[in-house]
């Protein structure tokens, strides 16, 4: 089995993976390859496309790469984000885009700790 280096088209994050994972990350992704936080996020905008109007893969692996490019930042910053707010979407605790939850005590539900640095 040979690995090769991987980076993600989207945020930039390399991955070791083998030539056949690879592959098959491209030909579910319209050719690019994802890394796993990445095409969860794609797969979540489809799936979310459902409900209102048809978004194709093509589609969501397009705006998903937009909104990365407009994030530019330390890939390590992205996927700490990224997984905060899966967290979220999970938790059904959506109070950071939504200002009628904010007065709920779900809020305050995952929060940074003042001894935590990013740097």
């Amino acid at each position: 089995m040979d690995i090769e280096l991987a980076k993600c088209e989207c945020c930039g994050l390399k991955e070791d993976c083998t030539q056949d994972y690879i592959t098959d990350v491209k030909s579910k992704f319209d050719g690019k390859w994802l890394c796993g936080l990445c095409s969860e996020a794609v797969r979540d905008e489809v799936s979310r496309g459902k409900s209102s109007l048809p978004f194709g893969m093509e589609e969501a692996v397009k705006a998903h790469m937009s909104f990365c490019r407009k994030f530019k930042s330390n890939p390590a910053v992205r996927v700490a984000d990224g997984m905060r707010q899966m967290l979220r979407r999970r938790s059904g605790d959506l109070s950071s885009s939504s200002p009628s939850s904010s007065n709920s005590s779900s809020s305050k539900k995952y929060s940074r700790s003042t001894t935590t640095s990013l740097y």
